[in-house]
Formats: structure tokens, C-alpha cells, sequence
């Protein structure tokens, strides 16, 4: 076979960035090699570029070795469409990668044998736990590379549009749990190549590749170098897939198995680029010691009483919290040094500290919402402008300005979950955090630092200034996560809803009650969605539970395992909440492109040696807006509700009547009620027994969680063929809303009322007075009269598909930013100001006999 020198240039790959490996088209670069040790002399772990840039450059070998530009294949001409000889271009020139890659693995194999083979004698090279963790996993790489290749080479070889290479591609994604294990050993086995080439010359030798003289490799190349080529590879597959999906049509059978691949080589990059901590920093002290930049980020602190927007920035030895200094227009922003704490000193909240917390004031969640769909409106604003005529660049950078006054608005008041940090010798420092995932990311990476043998230390002011005037060289994150900050070609993220099915997880060691929660990011913070029911007493759950989640421009979803603790001694001193123990957590970005074929994807999370397995799916907001009219009239979701009324012989359908029956029973004090999301298979199940008449449901309702029962109401009102308050009449109701005479305004939505149809308007009243008892017992369920107002009003008026195509909405999802608010408001409304007594209404119309 041809030599990997050949290989080399016979191949010219496109160059990878990373922050401090750099490899060449020549192989491993000397000077990166330099560039990626810390000041303190100690090795780190480089970022993985996860991102595409531009496609590889393919490169054939002339007759002297060097490289020259690729030859087009048959009929890949100018003016002929490409198609899948792109596509057969890009893999032919990775197949040629992969030989080069195999050649760098058996490199690595090559001295492993013999020094197994010394190990177990009188004079042994290396130990045999030596050269296991610098060798570790290499052999399976190598193994499932060659399947690879071998499975590969045949298809290009035979290429024709009926060739397929996605399931190849899609095998080797899914074995991206050994290159885990092996990135989770990289920096010990280079450690340990480095010590042990020092400690021992004849290791030295072998190590160098150049006393491998027929491999034909530059003498200069190491082990520790090629111990890299393995992350390298993770990257470049990925790049390729890229490439790949852009050159096969969509209704190929292999565009869904290499878009699962890619999914799975992204969700792996990413999961990787979080653990290893890519773009650790170091600043030099006065005295000459090396001080690393860990972990940046902007939180709220809570000082003097009031919410504060800080930069955190933890090195390896201390905390220090700074603000953004005010400077004039042109001059370099500079920070300002609130505090800092040494790591030496900070502990975290004991369970039997007796300080009491101070008062966090936390703004009513209606108000919250409120601001998301101001947002949201100004949003649609700056797209109208943007496609309006030129000229009008002064009101959109206006509108930016608003927009990023109200988004950092949110930001600051939206956290509500304490992370309290102490010094032992003196105060503490409150943070509000948006999520539990980032609280046990923040401690998790301050306990790790603690691990390590601290000494208490102390800035002068001088070290201070020159400490904090090189967090802003430093930092990592250089914004505050709000829309405003990304640039216009940034993905805005996932508007709809997200189904997602939490299976099963393994790898716990010993048996404990486990359920998992999930959360999306929503207006440049983490939201907690769902949570799965608790499992006792397993290492191996088996939850199987589904949530429909609603996305608000998110692009990540994390899930988080916890074990819950029923032990009322531990509870926590600053949200007085029993603490549950995060077992493991981890996080998948949400990509349109592979989640728009709206199939189900299965994928698992590692966190911590445990994986959780799940599925999900996503519905546009476009398509989740569309009422469809079920087929059955014998059924009641999808079936207007005059018929259901008429057949039952009733005013109000009986799935509403036993859906508020048993929330008032025992879910009126559930924290949440209405806006946690129930169990989708239990939904559907309440569901299928409705629509079929079971004469089980009144025992599955007692026995099902509430959030489905909850849930299953909400269905029913958002499947009806018209909304509750019907298509005819919104024009008006959203008129009616708009006055601002409250004279007029009452008496246009009371005409509005007595225009209902009388199961619409019977079914309405009755809801209206469970939801005013939902929202008496606020101080329990946290569920005020505006986030019942939130969650039932767009689902009970919503414009018809006519309104929507009459001119000034286009899309589904200018409906939701341009007219959500109004219909919140006018369920709001009629919630605070009741049409007649619910008194009078019970005495005047039997709303729950059976009679017509």
C-alpha cells in the first residue's frame, strides 16, 4: 500500500481549527504542539471546532509526490448539475483520509505489541497499567476504522445513483462511545507517555516514530502526536457529513441516516467540547505564577436587596465577580472588580447553617410572559422593516436597541434558583441562576479545583488592577446570551413544539428512586419543562414517559437525572425545598436540519457513566396551529362541540365536566397546574378512552397524574375544528379587546358573549369559574388569573386559516408574536370581569344535567 508520507500528499484535507492544536495538510504541526502547553508547563485539552466552514479540498498525487488539483470525474462538467458526483467526489477523497488515518493507528499499535510483550518479563520497558492507559482504545478504533473502510471502498469503487453509504455512516456514529472513553483517558495517557519517555530512554526510542523506518513517517512525529489523530478524526467525519447532506437530494434514501449521523457526531462534539474545559487561559502574576481562567459567565447576584447583572469569572485558585465599567465611545471596555473570593476560603450551604436567606424578590410570572411577547412582537417588526424598502436602517437598529433593553430585562429577572457562596472567614454572596443544570456546573467545577492542594491567598490592589484589566483578554463569553447579540445569519432557533420520550437510563451503581427533568433554553435562559415520574428503588429505570414541550427560539435541550430524596431533615436553607441529588446531567443542541423531517430521532446521553436514553421530534408552529377535523363524529377530540353536546344530551361536553371535577379534587394545589406538562402517552391513552366511551375512564382518572388530566383538557380545547370562542367572531374579540373606553369595552364583550353558540358559551363559563378556583389558590399552585389567562388563551381564540391568508400575517408564526398577547388578554378579561354571577348561572341553566 501506498506510505502515510504518500498519503499525505497525495491528499491534501482541509485545515481543522482548534484553539491549541493546529494540524496542517502535512500532518501534526510541530509549533501547535508548543502553542498547546499552559504556562504552568502542564498540557490541556484542545477545542473541537464543531462547526462547518468550507468543504474539504480534494487534491490527487502527480508523478513526483506532489499535489495537484482533482481531476473532475465524467460528466462532471460547467453547466451540468453536480448531483451525486459531488457527492461521490467527497467520499472518494475521504475514503483516501481514512487509509492515511489507519496507517496512523497501526503506527500507534505498532510499538504496543512488544512492550506487552516485555511487560511481563525481568526487564520490563513499561508496566502493563503503563502501556494499557497510553494505548488505551486505540486497537477498537483501529477495528472499527478497518470495518469501516473495508465496507466503503467496494460502494465507491461500483458508484451509481443507486449506491447507498448513509447506514455506514450512521454504524460508525454510533460506536462514538469508545472515542468517549478514549477522550476521557486522553490527557492521562499523555501524561503518562511524557513521564514515561523521561523516566526511561529505551521507551524514548520506541516512541519516537522514526525508529519505525518503513512506516515512512517524519522522525520528528511522536506518540503524543499521533495520540491526538483520534479527536482529530471525530471533527473531520463530521465536516464531511456536512458536505455529504449538501450534495444528496433529500428524497435519497441515505439524506435521513447521514442526517442521524450527523446529529449524533454534533450532540458527541458537543458533549466533549463541555467536559474538557477547551479554552482554559492562563494570566501571568507579578510574582511569576501561572493562573488559569476556568469557567466564565454572566449571573445575577443578589446585593444590597436588589438583582444585579455580574460577570463571574473562576480561576484556579479564586472567584472573582466584576461588572462592566461605563467608558466613552471608542475607548476599550474595562471591568471593574466587585469582589473576589479565594477557593481556599469558599464553602457552599451547609444543611444546619442557621443565616437566614435575604428576601428574593421575584417578579409575577405574568409578567415574565408579558415581556416574552413584547419581544416577540418587536421581533416581527424588525423582519417587516428588513423586508421593507432601504433607507429604513435607523428603525431597525431602534427596534434592536428595545429589543435588547427588554431581552436583558428578562435576563435579569427571570433566574429565581439560589446558588450561595461563603467565605469562611467573613460574608457570603447570593447568585440567581436560570436553571439546576448551571448551579451543578458552577459547584461541580469549584469542587473540582478544591480537589487540588490550595493555599489561602491575598491581592494587593496592584495584582487586583492587573487581574481584572485581563478578564476582558480572557473571558470566553463576551456577551450578554441575548437575540440582540447574535449577528442576522445566526440560527434563531426552534419555534413549535419538541416530543420528547424519555426511555430508560443505565449505569447507576446501586439502587436509588430516580426520575429525570428536561429543560430548553427560552430568551437567553434555561426553562424547566417536564419531569418524569419517580422510579424506585432500580439501577435501570424504565420511565418511557412522553412530553410535548413548547419552544420559544430554543436550540438546546438538556436533560438532568436526579435521585430523589424523601428524607424531610435535608432541606435546603435557601429555597427550604428538600434537596434532590443530581446524578447526572448532559445536554443536545437542536438542530432544524435534522429534526425538520419531523420523524423521531433516538439518541442517548452519557453523563457521569450514566446513560439516558431518549427520542424526540418537532412540530413548526406553522403546522401546530392547524385545527383538523377528526374523521369520526363518534368520538369527541376533533368533533365540534354542538355534536358532542347533542349526542351526550348535555350543555357542557363530559370530558370538560370530568377533567375539572378531578383537578378540583386533587390538583388545585399542584404547583403548576396547567402549565407543567403531563405524560404524552398518558394523554393519549385519557384520550382514546374519551373518544371510544370506555366505561374505565372515570378509574383511569383517579388513578392517572393530574398534569395528564390537565393536559388532556387542554387537548381537547386545542383539537376542537374552531376554537372555543369561534372563527366567526374573532375579528371582533380582537377588536372588542382593543377599546379603550371601559364602557364600551364592557359592553362590546358582553354582546360578544351572548353571540356564542350555547354549548360554546355554557362550556366557556363553566371554565372560567374553575379557573378563578385554580387561581384563589395562588399561594399554593403558584397559577395567578395572568398564567391561566397565558396558557388557555391562545388555545380558546386563535384566527381562522381565512384570517390568516386576508393579508398582514402570512405565517403561523407571525400569528403567535403578532396576536397572542390580545388573545391572552381577553381571556383575562372575562377572568376579571365575570359576565354574570356563577351563582345565577348554576341556578338559571342546569349546565350539568343530561337533559337538552
Amino acid at each position: 500500500s501506498v506510505t502515510v508520507l504518500s498519503q499525505r500528499k497525495a491528499l491534501l484535507y482541509r485545515r481543522c481549527s482548534f484553539k491549541y492544536f493546529n494540524y496542517n495538510t502535512d500532518g501534526y504541526d510541530g509549533d501547535a504542539a508548543e502553542d498547546r502547553k499552559s504556562q504552568d508547563g502542564s498540557e490541556t485539552m484542545p477545542f473541537i471546532d464543531e462547526s462547518p466552514t468550507m468543504s474539504p479540498s480534494l487534491c490527487a498525487c502527480g508523478p513526483d509526490g506532489e499535489a495537484i488539483s482533482p481531476v473532475p470525474p465524467e460528466g462532471l462538467l460547467p453547466g451540468v448539475k453536480k448531483g451525486l458526483e459531488m457527492k461521490k467526489l467527497v467520499l472518494s477523497g475521504f475514503l483516501a483520509s481514512e487509509e492515511i488515518y489507519i496507517n496512523q493507528l497501526e503506527a500507534l499499535l505498532l510499538p504496543m505489541r512488544p512492550l506487552k510483550a516485555t511487560a511481563s518479563t525481568s526487564q520490563p520497558v513499561l508496566t502493563i497499567q503503563q502501556v494499557n492507559t497510553i494505548f488505551y482504545k486505540i486497537q477498537d478504533i483501529f477495528e472499527i476504522h478497518k470495518e469501516f473502510y473495508d465496507s466503503l471502498f467496494p460502494h465507491i469503487q461500483q458508484w451509481d445513483e443507486k449506491v447507498t453509504v448513509g447506514h455506514l455512516f450512521q454504524k460508525l456514529a454510533s460506536q462514538l462511545g469508545v472515542y468517549k472513553a478514549f477522550v476521557d483517558n486522553y490527557k492521562t495517557a499523555v501524561e503518562t507517555a511524557e513521564k514515561c519517555s523521561l523516566a526511561n530512554s529505551q521507551f524514548q526510542k520506541i516512541s519516537e516514530v522514526g525508529a519505525w523506518p518503513h512506516m515512512h513517517i517524519n522522525t520528528n512525529t511522536q506518540v503524543m502526536a499521533l495520540l491526538y489523530k483520534p479527536i482529530d478524526r471525530v471533527t473531520r467525519s463530521t465536516l464531511v457529513l456536512h458536505d455529504l447532506l449538501k450534495h444528496t437530494p433529500k428524497d435519497h434514501p441515505d439524506f435521513p441516516l447521514l442526517q442521524d449521523a450527523l446529529r449524533i457526531s454534533q450532540n458527541f462534539l458537543s458533549s466533549i467540547n463541555e467536559e474538557i474545559d477547551p479554552r482554559r487561559t492562563a494570566v501571568t502574576t507579578p510574582k511569576g505564577e501561572a493562573r488559569q481562567l476556568v469557567k466564565d459567565g454572566f449571573l445575577v447576584e443578589v446585593s444590597e436587596s436588589s438583582r444585579k447583572l455580574r460577570h463571574v469569572f473562576l480561576f484556579t485558585d479564586l472567584l472573582l465577580c466584576a461588572k462592566m465599567k461605563k467608558t466613552s465611545v471608542g475607548r476599550q471596555q474595562q471591568y471593574e472588580c466587585k469582589w473576589y473570593l479565594p477557593l481556599a476560603d469558599l464553602t457552599f450551604q451547609t444543611l444546619d447553617e442557621s443565616d437566614v436567606c435575604p428576601h428574593i424578590q421575584v417578579l409575577p410570572e405574568h409578567e415574565i410572559e408579558e415581556m416574552k411577547i413584547k419581544i416577540s412582537v418587536i421581533k416581527n417588526e424588525i423582519q417587516k422593516e428588513k423586508k421593507a424598502l432601504k433607507g429604513q436602517s435607523r428603525n431597525v437598529e431602534r427596534l434592536r436597541k428595545k429589543m435588547n433593553e427588554q431581552e436583558s430585562w428578562l435576563l435579569l429577572h427571570s433566574p429565581t434558583i439560589p446558588f450561595r457562596i461563603h467565605n469562611k472567614n467573613s460574608k457570603s454572596y447570593l447568585f440567581l441562576l436560570s436553571s439546576d443544570y448551571e448551579r451543578s456546573e458552577w459547584r461541580e467545577s469549584i469542587q473540582k479545583l478544591q480537589k487540588k492542594d490550595l493555599q489561602p491567598c491575598h491581592l494587593t490592589s496592584v495584582e487586583l488592577q492587573v487581574l481584572t484589566s485581563s478578564c476582558f483578554k480572557l473571558r470566553t463569553v463576551h456577551n450578554i446570551p441575548v437575540t440582540s447579540n447574535k449577528d442576522d445569519d445566526e440560527t434563531p432557533g426552534l419555534y413549535g413544539f419538541l416530543h420528547v420520550i424519555v426511555h430508560s437510563a443505565k449505569g447507576f451503581k446501586e439502587s436509588a428512586n430516580l426520575y429525570c427533568t428536561l429543560e430548553v433554553d427560552s430568551y437567553g435562559y434555561f426553562v424547566s419543562k417536564a419531569k418524569t415520574r419517580v422510579f424506585r428503588d432500580t439501577t435501570e429505570p424504565q420511565w418511557n414517559e412522553e412530553f410535548e414541550i413548547e419552544l420559544e427560539g430554543s436550540q438546546c435541550l438538556r436533560i438532568l437525572c436526579y435521585e430523589k430524596c424523601y428524607d424531610k431533615m435535608k432541606l435546603n436553607k435557601d429555597d427550604n425545598e428538600i434537596v434532590d441529588i443530581i446524578m447526572g446531567k448532559g445536554q443536545v443542541q437542536l438542530d432544524p436540519q435534522t429534526l425538520e423531517s419531523k420523524n423521531w430521532h433516538m439518541d442517548v446521553i452519557e453523563m457521569n457513566g450514566i446513560k439516558v436514553e431518549f427520542s424526540m421530534k418537532f412540530t413548526s408552529r406553522d403546522l401546530s396551529l392547524k385545527r383538523t377535523p377528526s374523521k369520526k363524529q363518534s368520538g369527541v377530540f376533533g368533533v365540534k362541540i354542538s355534536v358532542v353536546t347533542k349526542r351526550e344530551r348535555s350543555k357542557v361536553p363530559y370530558i370538560v365536566r370530568q377533567c375539572i371535577e378531578e383537578v378540583e379534587k386533587r390538583g388545585i394545589d399542584e404547583v403548576g397546574i396547567y402549565r407543567i406538562s403531563g405524560v404524552a402517552t398518558d394523554i393519549q391513552a385519557l384520550k382514546a378512552a374519551f373518544d371510544t366511551n370506555t366505561k374505565d375512564i372515570l378509574v383511569m382518572l383517579s388513578d392517572m397524574d393530574i398534569n395528564a388530566i390537565a393536559g388532556t383538557l387542554k387537548l381537547y380545547f386545542r383539537e376542537l375544528p374552531e376554537p372555543l370562542l369561534t372563527d366567526r367572531l374573532y375579528p371582533a374579540f380582537m377588536e372588542g379587546i382593543a377599546l379603550s373606553d371601559p364602557a364600551a369595552k364592557e359592553n362590546c364583550m358582553m354582546h360578544l358573549l351572548r353571540s356564542l353558540p350555547d354549548p360554546n358559551l355554557i362550556t366557556f363559563l363553566t371554565l372560567l369559574e374553575h379557573l378563578k378556583r385554580v387561581a384563589d389558590k395562588e399561594p399554593i399552585n403558584k397559577m395567578s388569573l395572568h398564567n391561566l389567562g397565558t396558557v388557555f388563551g391562545p388555545t380558546l381564540l386563535r384566527p381562522s386559516e381565512s384570517e390568516v391568508t386576508k393579508g398582514h400575517i402570512t405565517l403561523a408564526s407571525d400569528i403567535w408574536s403578532h396576536d397572542v398577547m390580545a388573545q391572552v388578554q381577553v381571556l383575562l378579561y372575562y377572568l376579571q370581569h365575570p359576565p354574570i354571577s356563577f351563582a345565577e348561572l348554576k341556578r338559571n341553566t342546569l349546565y350539568f344535567s343530561t337533559d337538552v
